[in-house]
C-alpha cells in the first residue's frame, strides 16, 4: 500500500507533519480530515524513501542503554515544552509523542516511551511518570497528580518548570564560584607533589653525601618526601575513599544523622549548607501547597528533598505534631532547625492563608543569602590559599637552605 507524506494544521493552528498509508491520495486526504486536520500539502513517498523512513522510525523507537538519570537542565526544558503544548490545548498523549519524537536517544527518551505506553494502556500521566523514578522525582509526580486533579496541568507544569529553573540557577552560581578555588588547590597540590617526589630526593642525596647533621625542619621535610614518594597513590585514593566512606556511613540512619550534623557545624561551609537546605525545603513546600497538594503529603515530599538527616528527623516530628492538631509554626520552632525569621513568616502565612507566598519569600531570602555567603567564602579563600601556599613554599625553602648554610659555614 502506498505511503503518503502530508503537512496539515490542527484545530489550534499548530502545524503537523506525518505519514499515512492509503490506496489513493483522495482516500488519504479523507482519513486525515477525519482526524481533525486540514491538509495543506500531500504527496506519495517513493519506495526507497519509504524504506529509509521506516528504518529511521524503527531506530528512533529503539531504546538505548543509559547510565544514571535525566539531567536537571534537560528535565526543565522538557517541563517547559510540555507546559507550552498543554497551554495550546493539545492532548497529553499527543504532546508526549511530539516531545519524544524530537528528543535525542537517552534516559529521557526511554522514559517517555514507557510513559506513552502506560498512558495508552489506561494509566494517568502521574501514574505513568511514577514508574520512571530515574526521570521523574516524587515531587514531580505529585505536582503532576495535583494538576490532573485540579484540571490545571499546564499551570502546574509552568510552576514546576520555574521551580526547577531557580534551583538550576542557584546550583550553577555555586559551581561557577567554586571553580577558581578548586583549580588553584589542584594546581598547588600538583606542584607540591612534584617537588616532594623529584626535587627533595636530590637534596637528600647531597646532604647524605656530605654527612651533615640535619635540622628538625629538614628531617621532617625529607620524611614527608619519602612518604609521598613511596605512597604517592594515596593522593588519589584518600579523597575517593573518603567519599565512599561517607556514602557507606549515610546508609545507616544514625551514621547519616551524625555525618549531616557535623557537616552543618563546619565553619562557613556549614552555614551555607544549612541555608541551602532551608531554601530548597521551603521552596518545595511552597510550590506543593500552591499546587493544591495536602500539607501533610507536602511535608513528606519536602522532607525527602532536604537531603539532610537532621532536617528529615525534624520534619518527621513536625509531621506528627500537625497530625495531632498543631500548626506548622509551633513544632518548627521546637525543632530548632530554622531561624526565628522563618518561624515568624510561617506563622503569619498560616494566619493569613498565604503560607505558600511566605514560603516562597523565605526561599528567595535564603537563596540570596547563599549566593552572598558563597561569594564571601570565595573572596576569603583567595588570601587564605595565598598564605597557606606561601607558608608551604617558605617551609620547603628554609628546610632546604638551613643545611646548605651549615655546609657553607663548615667549608669556610
Amino acid at each position: 500500500m502506498p505511503t503518503f507524506q502530508y503537512e496539515a494544521m490542527d484545530s489550534t493552528g499548530l502545524e503537523v507533519k506525518d505519514t499515512i498509508e492509503a490506496t489513493t491520495e483522495a482516500e488519504a486526504q479523507t482519513v486525515i480530515r477525519e482526524k481533525g486536520f486540514y491538509v495543506t500539502k500531500i504527496r506519495e513517498q517513493e519506495r526507497k524513501k519509504q524504506a529509509q523512513a521506516a528504518k529511521k522510525k524503527d531506530e528512533a523507537n529503539k531504546k538505548v542503554f543509559t547510565i544514571g538519570g535525566v539531567g536537571g537542565k534537560k528535565l526543565t526544558m522538557f517541563t517547559r515544552q510540555l507546559s507550552t503544548l498543554q497551554d495550546a490545548g493539545l492532548p497529553v498523549l499527543r504532546s508526549l509523542r511530539i516531545l519524544e519524537g524530537q528528543d535525542k536517544p537517552g534516559a529521557l527518551k526511554n522514559a517517555l516511551m514507557d510513559v506513552i505506553e502506560d498512558i495508552e494502556s489506561g494509566s494517568t500521566l502521574s501514574e505513568a511518570m511514577a514508574k520512571q523514578p530515574k526521570a521523574f522525582s516524587n515531587l514531580y509526580c505529585n505536582m503532576v497528580k495535583a494538576g490532573e486533579a485540579g484540571g490545571a496541568l499546564e499551570v502546574i507544569l509552568q510552576r514546576l518548570a520555574e521551580f526547577q529553573e531557580k534551583a538550576q540557577s542557584l546550583r550553577r552560581k555555586i559551581i561557577g564560584a567554586m571553580i577558581y578555588p578548586a583549580a588553584v588547590i589542584t594546581v598547588a597540590v600538583a606542584i607540591v607533589t612534584f617537588i616532594m617526589i623529584f626535587i627533595i630526593p636530590k637534596f637528600k642525596e647531597i646532604f647524605e653525601g656530605f654527612g651533615l647533621d640535619l635540622p628538625p625542619m629538614t628531617v621532617m621535610l625529607i620524611r614527608t618526601s619519602d612518604y609521598v614518594t613511596n605512597y604517592w597513590y594515596m593522593i588519589f585514593i584518600t579523597p575517593i575513599a573518603s567519599v565512599i566512606f561517607i556514602k557507606i556511613l549515610k546508609k545507616n540512619k544514625t551514621g547519616a544523622f551524625v555525618a549531616d550534623w557535623v557537616s552543618l557545624r563546619i565553619p562557613l561551609i556549614g552555614k551555607i549548607l544549612h541555608m541551602g537546605v532551608i531554601a530548597r525545603v521551603t521552596r518545595t513546600l511552597g510550590t506543593l501547597i500552591a499546587s493544591g497538594v495536602p500539607i501533610l503529603e507536602g511535608l513528606i515530599i519536602s522532607r525527602d528533598t532536604a537531603g539532610n538527616a537532621v532536617f528529615v528527623r525534624a520534619f518527621d516530628n513536625i509531621y506528627t505534631a500537625i497530625r495531632e492538631g498543631e500548626t506548622i509554626a509551633v513544632p518548627l520552632k521546637e525543632a530548632k532547625i530554622v531561624d526565628d525569621l522563618v518561624v515568624n513568616m510561617v506563622d503569619v502565612g498560616e494566619e493569613t492563608g498565604a503560607l505558600d507566598d511566605m514560603l516562597y519569600k523565605v526561599a528567595d531570602v535564603y537563596d540570596e543569602e547563599v549566593e552572598v555567603k558563597v561569594e564571601s567564602l570565595v573572596s576569603l579563600l583567595e588570601p587564605i590559599m595565598v598564605v597557606v601556599l606561601g607558608l608551604i613554599v617558605g617551609f620547603i625553602v628554609i628546610a632546604l637552605f638551613l643545611p646548605l648554610v651549615q655546609l657553607l659555614n663548615d667549608l669556610s
